[in-house]
């Protein structure tokens, strides 16, 4: 019996913009290792998971929709259960609109009538078929059915809305045996009841009720705006931001405080609906909801296959945190040093000597991997240095080394001790920005003066942390 051999195709990885690397002293090549790290690490992790992607209709109409359709079919084909919830809401407008039936809203609920509910049957199916042209293209099955068990919201406010529906439930067993035969289950915004009465349902529910009777590990909310602009919104101070203003991550708190500061025109807002989306999807079960722009090209693979994405993500589980060293983390901070070291920025030091001193270091760690370090050694005197702080250059827009210096700061705190200090040749100006002011060589704790590298000529920067007003880390 012959042995047959099974290929997992991988996504292509994303360019990275050359003028970052010759920044960062790492090659293209280093880079790109990096990236097929990511993407096989996140292969590893989600392999088998089920997603839900949720895509709005006007991706549909975007010359990338066909690139989106490329990347869920290849997803299929790797292994990942995928599940798709089409918005129909542009559409049926416009179907409306063209058989002369107006549309007339109950708050923001379509109340869809007797007279409009066949042709919103009909726009929404129509919707569903795109997506199963875009999948057959690139040679994955789909299938649409009748997955949602719908009943009717009734009188709401003196209105009856007729044929405006609710989810009951998700019929997932026809799902997952869709599912278990490699096939992509395509929900339209229609769901039946027992006697087979059919409602319009809003997408954004089905895909929130999926979500959570199918287990999903992810939620993919696929838009074709560009989300939070950090000059339109209310946003908080401590929230950081990414390239072009775009928000990273967010805690569940976090997306409820920014809702609350605008909660005057969350209602009509569309990236502020898909904010509360995740935020109900989290709170709901799943473990990381990712809001994307699908008019750019490989949008969803690089949210999925790398640590620093292409969208927001809402996240419910630990995704990042700074812990103590360990062994296994060394070649790795060796490797985040050694840019600076060739620059003249750090000293060079062994992997024995950071083993030696392994207790006095701290990594940030991204999804298992290791972006940004940095060490506290004790000098006695009630003094601290803070030492090898390293950062991942493409995660410089993430404030990781300042987020490294308030930890060992408070980290020093805890251990009693009155000052902090720093040496340096290169990055003063911004240590100053942290709050700490320039001091002599003869400030140092006589142990370290004793080890002072005078052909450096490293500066002194130091910050009082004993004092009643410092209490607390800088911000």
């Amino acid at each position: 019996m012959s042995r047959r051999r099974r290929y997992v195709q991988i996504p292509a990885l994303f360019p990275i913009p050359i003028p970052a690397l010759y920044y960062s002293g790492m090659s293209k090549t280093s880079v790109q290792v990096d990236l097929i790290r990511e993407v096989f690490h996140y292969q590893s992790r989600f392999y088998g998971s089920t997603m839900i992607v949720k895509i709005d209709f006007p991706v549909t109409q975007d010359p990338a929709f066909p690139y989106v359709m490329k990347d869920l079919a290849l997803l299929t084909r790797t292994g990942f259960r995928v599940v798709i919830v089409p918005g129909a809401k542009e559409r049926i407008d416009a179907v409306l609109l063209e058989y002369g039936i107006v549309s007339r809203y109950v708050g923001a609920t379509r109340l869809t009538t007797g007279a409009a509910i066949p042709f919103a049957q009909m726009a929404a199916f129509d919707v569903a078929t795109r997506f199963v042209t875009g999948l057959s293209a690139d040679r994955v099955d789909a299938v649409i059915g009748n997955f949602v068990r719908a009943r009717g919201l009734g009188v709401v406010g003196g209105v009856d809305m007729e044929h405006t529906g609710t989810v009951d439930r998700i019929l997932t067993d026809s799902i997952e045996r869709i599912l278990h035969l490699g096939m992509v289950p395509i929900l339209p915004c229609i769901g039946w009841s027992p006697s087979g009465k059919p409602y319009n349902v809003p997408s954004d529910e089905i895909a929130l009720a999926a979500s959570a009777a199918l287990g999903a590990v992810k939620l993919f909310i696929v838009s074709a705006n560009n989300g939070l602009q950090q000059d339109a919104y209310s946003i908080p101070k401590h929230i950081r931001f990414g390239e072009h203003g775009r928000i990273v991550r967010l805690t569940p708190h976090e997306v409820e405080t920014i809702l609350e500061l605008n909660r005057g025109i969350a209602a009509r807002d569309r990236p502020l609906q898909e904010l509360g989306l995740a935020l109900q999807a989290s709170k709901a079960g799943v473990e990381r909801v990712h809001i994307i722009n699908g008019r750019e090209e490989g949008a969803i693979l690089r949210e999925l296959f790398s640590n620093l994405g292409a969208g927001t993500m809402v996240y419910a589980d630990e995704y990042e945190a700074i812990r103590p060293l360990k062994s296994a983390d060394i070649p790795g901070i060796m490797r985040l040093m050694e840019p600076l070291v060739q620059r003249g920025n750090l000293v060079r030091r062994t992997a024995e000597e950071i083993q030696e001193k392994k207790a006095d270091y701290a990594v940030f760690e991204i999804d298992g991997s290791v972006h940004a370090c940095g060490a506290l050694h004790d000098w006695g005197e009630g003094q601290g240095e803070i030492a090898a702080l390293a950062t991942d250059p493409q995660y410089t827009d993430l404030g990781l080394g300042r987020r490294i210096v308030r930890y060992l700061i408070d980290r020093a705190m805890k251990q009693n001790m009155s000052r902090v200090f720093v040496l340096t040749t290169r990055t003063h100006d911004w240590f100053e920005f942290l709050g700490f002011t320039e001091r002599t060589v003869a400030s140092l704790p006589e142990s370290r003066r004793r080890h002072y590298d005078h052909s450096r000529k490293s500066k002194v920067f130091a910050l009082e942390i004993g004092t009643p007003e410092r209490k607390h880390p800088p911000a």
